[in-house]
């Protein structure tokens, strides 16, 4: 095994000394924020969830003749239109109307900065989306799910 040279090794070492203080400083600073917003992605999910299901079977008539696995299929329709409009709602206030963007020369660069409003959203519809997709079966590039029905086909 090769020799690495002093000069690479301090370097190696600096890199992940920064990283060390990105996680200790910015993600882990308040734990609070991420725990409770993934939690409430999950229960927004889920009332998202049983609320297109309501609204599907009262307004649309094909509905109840559906087979199950289309009308989890339909009812991801509306949390995935939820979570597109709830995400650009937010992004859109951080954009235009929030201070944190505002001011690039006094609070470092802008991949660092964040806000309460920031972290508590990144874990609402982080958890928003995951559900999203465990439930949906998508098939993804590296990710591919499906659930095999006891008479032996394979819905994906």
């Amino acid at each position: 095994m090769a020799a690495v040279p002093k000069q690479t090794s301090m370097a190696i070492k600096s890199y992940k000394n920064q990283a060390q203080m990105l996680v200790k400083n910015y993600l882990l600073a308040d734990p609070f924020a991420p725990y409770t917003s993934i939690l409430g992605g999950i229960l927004a999910f889920k009332v998202v969830y049983d609320l297109a299901d309501l609204i599907n079977n009262f307004y649309i008539k094909t509905y109840p003749s559906l087979t199950k696995i289309q009308r989890v299929d339909w009812n991801n329709r509306g949390i995935s239109i939820t979570h597109a409009i709830s995400v650009s709602a937010l992004s859109l206030y951080f954009i235009f109307w929030s201070d944190l963007f505002s001011d690039p020369y006094l609070m470092g660069l802008m991949v660092f900065r964040s806000s309460q409003l920031s972290t508590f959203g990144l874990g609402v519809f982080s958890a928003f989306g995951f559900v999203h997709k465990i439930t949906t079966l998508e098939k993804t590039v590296g990710f591919q799910s499906g659930i095999y029905i006891l008479n032996g086909d394979w819905c994906y």
